[in-house]
């Protein structure tokens, strides 16, 4: 499978402060959706960009649209029967695991800012691709089994977990659809939070504790960037646990925003089949 010639370009729509370490993650995650999709032209966009280093998202979007008429008048002009480019020039997917409402709309307005012809995906989860990075994370920080097959026991694994997110309750209740995957996957109960919410993180480990988990764990339902500052930790302090890792670049992230531009186009990639381990 291979993406058709002349498809429209998959922009990344990365949210949070621009960073080196924020760039990595997005061309971790661009290159696994290419490495699902050969041929396929994807880049990034930071919502926050705002020089060549990092490209405003709006920038990035305009640029797509400019470079097809040029693609298009060079064929032309070297004797090539192309058509005329029509339809939309890029799938914009915001790396954003849940619903935030405030950060969806910012993309969406740079989206009508480019005066391109692009089209916004909804962002990646629930999916049970997320429930499965969530599991390998906690059980990578030791917080969890790795096979709920295998015969033994972690000492350190947590008999209750905060899925902590951002976003507000419409966040909340889309962590929740993935909480129950999760909860499925680990046997053990599994409740949403946004950590933007005061108190919110605290009282749902006071309501886990005397539920009957005494050893809790919070597993960020965040890729990374879209985290402000301090959030967590005062989280993790509120709720006097340890912490997995976020998200990240875990591969089934890349396969989401892949999944996410192939549906939007109509076409099929082998990842929109790929099961849940």
């Amino acid at each position: 499978m291979a993406a058709p010639e002349g498809a429209p370009t998959l922009v990344l729509a990365m949210p949070g402060i621009p960073s080196a370490e924020v760039r990595n993650l997005g061309e971790e995650v661009v290159s696994i959706a290419r490495s699902e999709l050969p041929g396929l032209d994807a880049r990034i966009g930071y919502l926050d960009g705002d020089d060549d280093e990092y490209a405003a998202l709006s920038t990035v979007l305009a640029q797509t649209g400019e470079q097809r008429v040029e693609r298009y008048e060079l064929a032309k002009a070297a004797g090539r029967d192309v058509a005329e480019p029509e339809g939309i020039s890029a799938v914009v997917v915001p790396l954003l695991a849940g619903p935030d409402n405030s950060l969806v709309r910012r993309i969406r307005q740079a989206v009508v800012d480019s005066k391109a012809v692009a089209e916004m995906t909804e962002v990646l989860g629930p999916h049970p691709l997320l429930a499965e990075a969530l599991h390998v994370r906690l059980s990578e920080a030791g917080l969890a089994r790795a096979d709920r097959a295998r015969l033994f026991t972690v000492a350190t694994a947590a008999d209750g977990i905060i899925l902590a997110t951002v976003g507000g309750e419409e966040a909340v209740q889309a962590a929740g659809i993935t909480g129950m995957l999760l909860a499925a996957r680990l046997a053990v109960p599994v409740m949403a939070a946004a950590l933007d919410d005061d108190g919110a993180v605290s009282a749902i480990a006071e309501q886990l504790r005397e539920s009957g988990s005494t050893q809790l764990a919070l597993a960020p339902y965040l890729i990374g960037p879209e985290l402000p500052e301090g959030l967590l930790d005062v989280a993790l302090k509120e709720a006097d646990c340890a912490a997995s890792e976020s998200l990240g670049a875990y591969p089934a992230v890349g396969k989401l925003v892949l999944s996410q531009y192939t549906s939007a186009l109509g076409i099929s990639a082998q990842t929109q089949n790929s099961p849940a381990s």
